[in-house]
This record gives C-alpha cells, structure tokens and sequence, in this order.
C-alpha cells in the first residue's frame, strides 16, 4: 500500500502524522533509508535547515531521496525542508537542490520575529488560511516549471512544481488540514474526512510544540 512519510529527525514529525491519520492517508516515520520504501510521497518537516543537512548525509538520506525522486517520488517541504529541497539558498547551491527555487533563510529574523498571518490560496482551498512563520526563509525566485501558490508582498510563502510542493510556513500547526489533502491528491493517493482537524489541546512529549493530543 502507497504511503507518505516523515522525514523524523527534527521538527513538526508528530504533527503531520496526525494530520495524515486525520484524513485516512497511511502514514510512517522516516529515519533511514529503507523507510522510503512504498512511499508515494514524503514529507520533510521544519527544524534547522544546517543541522537536517548533517542528519541526512549522515544517515545517507540525501542519497537516497535524489534517487527516489529521480524514480518520481513526491516531496513536501516545509519551512527547513524547503530550504532543503531549493536549488539555491543564500545564493549558493542548495542541499537537495531538487527544485528550481532560490530560497533566503531566516528571512523575518530571529524566533522572537516569528509571527502568524492569514491568506487565501484557492489552488489548496477555499478558505483563508492561518500562515504560521517560524525563523521562516522568503521563497524569492520561481524557475522554469514552478507555480506559485501565495505570493505575499515581496515573497513567495508557498510553490509548487510537478513534483515538489513547498511552503515557507507551517501548516501543520494549525487545526487545517487542507494542504495535507493538496499533497496526497498530488501524490495520487485519495483522502476522507473534513479537511479541519481538531485543536490541537493536550501534550505529547515527542511533538515539536508539545500541544499534539496523546494517543
């Protein structure tokens, strides 16, 4: 059975995995290599973008996603896996460099500048959109090929391309799980349920925010 995966070594792992149950899409944590096995698509969580370059050529993951994705495995970045899959950040060359975006890190600032914003994007949904920005980068080149899903003001928060999706914020903070749904569609997998998720209220310890409901 096709799944998604969740890169797990940093960030908002726990998160996205409720959200994916949320909308009937089989889900696994993804740590080595041999777990991208039977994936459709794979989800590479905020964090920090220098020390998940070092966790992925250590565990050899970088390896192994390029190949994947030359075989058409779907990526989803968010945040620090944006900036993972650019193909230039800072103006140098990106980590994946898997698509044809330039990408500034810690583009607002430092973590107290982090801030919250909402906004339309009709590609994903019909409804406004709470934006997340933590220590988040600016999207500020489109390649070839690649498609904007929000532009706000000077920057792009979220793109596409046939094969990668990227968002600058962090939809998996929110209760809204409608770009949960946009990816797996994408990756050719059907979802159920309501694309809202309920509040995230009570504490898990392994979750990025420690507000993910405890099985």
């Amino acid at each position: 059975m096709a799944r998604i995966g969740v890169v797990d070594l940093q960030g908002g792992v726990v998160e996205h995995l409720m959200h994916l149950e949320g909308i009937g899409v089989p889900a696994v944590r993804v740590k080595e290599p041999s777990d991208l096995d039977n994936l459709a698509g794979l989800i590479m969580p905020g964090g920090e973008s220098s020390c998940l370059s070092r966790l992925f050529r250590r565990y050899g993951l970088d390896v192994a996603i390029r190949e994947r994705f030359s075989a058409g495995l779907k990526l989803w970045g968010t945040c620090a896996g944006a900036i993972l899959v650019a193909r230039r950040v800072d103006g140098e060359p990106g980590h994946l460099g898997l698509m044809d975006i330039d990408i500034r890190r810690n583009a607002f600032g430092s973590q107290l500048d982090s801030f919250d914003t909402r906004a339309e994007i009709p590609a994903v949904s019909d409804r406004p959109f709470l934006l997340t920005f933590i220590r988040a980068p600016k999207i500020t080149r489109l390649g070839k090929g690649v498609r904007s899903l929000s532009m706000l003001n000077d920057y792009w928060a979220a793109a596409e391309d046939a094969q990668t999706l990227v968002t600058a914020f962090h939809p998996e903070l929110t209760p809204d799980s409608s770009f949960h749904g946009y990816f797996c569609r994408k990756c050719g997998l059907d979802t159920v349920a309501a694309p809202v998720s309920p509040q995230l209220s009570t504490q898990q310890w392994d979750s990025w925010t420690r507000l993910a409901p405890i099985p």
